[in-house]
């Protein structure tokens, strides 16, 4: 009998294990992310700036302008000094700066994440932004190579830089970058360059308290600027030495030293913003292109100093009582009208309109000079006799400021009170308006002015620096001179000196003369009294305009030659100011500092 066949099941499928798909799938995910990742790199990265390229980056030509004594007052463009190494400096330069700035420098790999912890937890705790958690590389790697854009690409591209100039260089030559590179205000870049700005010397021989101020400056240059507010700086210094005593870099009682001499060496800054503008644009002609220069201007660093604190204190004191808004001085050499002051406005930074230059005001008397100089070149003496008497012209009836007259008079007592009367017949007598403009114009005055009987009042517009420099053919005996401010340029490696003007004569030196007796009399016993110095010889002429809006005076001192003006912006009228009282004295207390 046949055995029955055996059914067969076929085997069932085996189970496959769930790790298999994971490890395909995450192969194939991490091939990809790679791939992604290095797309994104490339994207971050594919406009990144040559690294090597970059530490020789260009820079704008610098334009460093000097006072007669060779002090820096001004620069323009990106100013640079000497490139030093860290064995160049003192010790506690570099110290400061890796104290104040990034104290685990020499710990971290370029990327600090316990510094940017710390700032995080400072800034939260303080409710601002007191504490930056970027490393000094990561300075280096931002200002050397990208801007300053707020963007995840920039900050990025910032983090790429750094690892690579930390492959690239050592610790010591990415400081030695850093501080021969770092802005720290007023268009230095580098300590070097900032100290001779600041101080006047190299970085090689800052003291502690110069250091610790330069290594302060990084974090807002502008801010802790020593000439833009040297309070703040003085402020941040202090911070800065309390910094390296928690490091260890210096003693408490060594800072304690530091911090009682800051300031000491230091002369206080010169503003000098007018000057500067205007001696920028005289040297533009000189300078070789694309190439640094360094120029020594007629500045006289004491002058401008005097005339700049002196203006400040009367428009901030009497002046503000007596609604004088505005003001401007120019200080020349008479023999060369080598400009040794110019403050041109109450303040540069929020006003930079130069009202030594730029601004056009009726002198008011003080035009009367060229209406005398016509008359004793037609023949007349000091001592001759003018009628000081009512006078009309048409519907013009000119009166004198103290509505009163004295007959006959000389001419110098007519000057001296500045009787307006004696100036209209003056010019009626001898030449009328035109003679009188030509005057002007012979001394320096270049100004379009009115041919009419009124200009011998001083209706006409004049700017305070001709004006001055015209009045100066009077006190060097007859010649005119052209206002400077340049002595000499070093650029391009040659040393250059401006083609001048020479100064020529225009009035006879007797006249001359007698012009000056007559503007003596003026300040010792006429409207400008108030600019008498007790055993200095002074002469001057005041000015005054129609409702008090413009007050002169301008005068001589030994061999400098002054002018001031006061009013108002908008011309609005002033509070009884004549030019015998404010002016008369402000000139006064510069002519005080002005070497005889």
């Amino acid at each position: 009998m046949q055995r029955p066949s055996r059914v067969v099941s076929p085997p069932s499928p085996r189970r496959r294990s769930w790790l298999w798909p994971v490890v395909k799938w995450g192969v194939i995910l991490g091939i990809w992310g790679v791939i992604a990742l290095g797309l994104v790199l490339l994207w971050f990265a594919w406009d990144l700036p040559r690294p090597d390229a970059a530490l020789d980056a260009v820079r704008r030509p610098s334009l460093t302008l000097q006072d007669r004594s060779g002090r820096t007052f001004a620069s323009f463009g990106d100013v640079v000094g000497d490139p030093l190494r860290l064995s160049d400096m003192p010790r506690y330069l570099p110290a400061a700066a890796v104290a104040v700035e990034d104290r685990r420098f020499f710990e971290h790999p370029g990327i600090d994440p316990i510094g940017v912890a710390r700032a995080v937890w400072v800034n939260l705790t303080s409710g601002r932004v007191v504490q930056g958690g970027s490393t000094i590389t990561q300075q280096v790697a931002k200002n050397l190579f990208l801007t300053n854009a707020r963007t995840l690409r920039r900050k990025v591209q910032e983090v790429l830089l750094t690892l690579w100039l930390e492959r690239s260089f050592s610790k010591r030559e990415i400081l030695e970058i850093w501080l021969n590179r770092v802005y720290l205000g007023s268009g230095a870049w580098g300590v070097d360059a900032a100290a001779r700005m600041y101080f006047g010397v190299s970085a090689r021989r800052v003291t502690l308290w110069q250091a610790a101020m330069l290594a302060g400056l990084p974090r807002a240059p502008s801010r802790f600027n020593p000439r833009a507010d040297p309070a703040a700086a003085a402020a941040r210094t202090r911070e800065v030495l309390a910094a390296m005593v928690d490091v260890g870099v210096i003693k408490p009682e060594e800072a304690q030293a530091a911090a009682a001499q800051i300031g000491s060496s230091a002369k206080p800054p010169l503003a000098a913003g007018y000057f500067a503008d205007w001696a920028a644009e005289q040297v533009q002609g000189l300078l070789a292109p694309g190439a640094d220069a360094v120029v020594q201007t007629t500045l006289d660093g004491r002058l401008q100093a005097t005339a700049e604190t002196k203006l400040a204190a009367l428009l901030e004191g009497r002046g503000a009582a007596a609604g004088v808004g505005q003001g401007a001085v120019v200080v020349l050499d008479a023999a060369t009208g080598a400009v040794r002051a110019m403050v041109g406005g109450r303040d540069w930074r929020s006003s930079p309109f130069n009202r030594a230059v730029m601004a056009r005001r009726q002198p008011g008397s003080a035009f009367k000079p060229f209406v005398w100089l016509v008359a004793l070149e037609a023949g007349l003496r000091p001592d001759d006799t003018v009628l000081d008497a009512p006078i009309r012209l048409g519907n013009w009836s000119p009166a004198n400021f103290e509505g009163r007259y004295q007959g006959e008079v000389t001419l110098e007592e007519a000057l001296a009170e500045s009787i307006n009367t004696v100036s209209v017949r003056l010019l009626r007598q001898y030449g009328g308006p035109r003679a009188v403009v030509e005057a002007a114009r012979r001394l320096g005055v270049s100004e379009s002015l009115p041919l009419n009987d009124s200009i011998a009042l001083g209706t006409g517009e004049v700017g305070l620096l001709q004006l001055t420099a015209a009045y100066a053919t009077f006190f060097n005996g007859g010649l005119r001179v052209t206002p400077g401010a340049i002595e000499r340029v070093a650029t391009g490696g040659r040393e250059v000196r401006p083609a001048r003007i020479p100064p020529a004569p225009v009035v006879d030196p007797d006249i001359a003369a007698m012009m000056v007796r007559m503007m003596t009399a003026v300040v010792t016993h006429g409207t400008g009294r108030g600019a008498a110095i007790s055993g200095r010889h002074v002469a001057g002429k005041t000015g005054t305009t129609q409702d008090y809006r413009d007050a002169w005076f301008v005068g001589a001192t030994g061999d400098v030659v002054i002018g001031v003006w006061l009013g108002q912006d908008d011309n609005r009228p002033m509070k009884g100011v004549t030019g015998g009282g404010l002016p008369a004295r402000l000139f006064r207390d510069i002519a005080l500092e002005a070497r005889g």
